[in-house]
């Protein structure tokens, strides 16, 4: 039987910490909507919902739009403390919550994890991301899509982006613009981790 690695135990400790299906079904039962109308809404389907809001899942960033949709709030309602009525967000580098891939999420599928930088901030329009794209040769990603636009600026590492019919490589100091409701993925080329300063928009309705 194949033992659980230290990596995958951090990564689980830290996914724990961040409860984001415990917020969501907690969200959700505010708004008195069944994971039937929520899988209605956001396109997803019940089964997935269920093993996110019981943490045997965790959410791609694409997906956590979706939801947020269609509870009605924006992702930062995911990360930010309950009682939070901030304007303004400083997130100090010590405080960060970094959302790893969770025990259904092969790193080698999906292959990336997410710091959000604005978390106390509970419906800005704008979400910024810190995402560390692990390297892995077998990854296949699921295409994406969701309503906004994104903003992807390559740190350290080189990238495949596939949008709509182009493939693109972008690589250290590059940016790429694109809307995000056409059908979209990305994945590492490179033999070593790929970092990149990602922002969402997501507009209203």
């Amino acid at each position: 039987m194949k033992t659980e690695s230290q990596s995958d135990k951090e990564i689980k400790r830290e996914v724990d910490a961040l409860c984001l299906g415990a917020k969501i079904r907690k969200l959700r039962q505010r708004r008195s909507l069944t994971l039937q109308d929520v899988s209605v809404r956001s396109g997803l389907s019940k089964s997935l919902l269920s093993q996110i809001e019981n943490e045997a899942s965790v959410p791609p960033i694409p997906t956590l739009v979706r939801i947020a949709k269609a509870l009605g709030v924006g992702i930062g309602n995911f990360f930010r403390q309950e009682s939070s009525v901030e304007r303004i967000s400083v997130v100090r580098k010590h405080a960060r919550q970094e959302a790893g891939l969770g025990p259904h999420h092969r790193p080698e599928r999906l292959g990336y994890r997410y710091i959000p930088l604005a978390h106390p901030l509970a419906n800005q329009h704008m979400e910024p991301f810190w995402v560390r794209f692990e390297s892995h040769a077998e990854s296949e990603n699921d295409y994406f899509r969701h309503s906004g636009e994104e903003f992807i600026y390559v740190q350290k590492g080189r990238l495949e982006f596939k949008g709509g019919d182009q493939t693109l490589v972008i690589e250290q100091g590059d940016s790429l613009y694109f809307e995000s409701s056409m059908p979209h993925r990305v994945r590492n080329l490179g033999p070593t981790p790929a970092a990149v300063l990602a922002v969402i928009y997501t507009p209203d309705g």
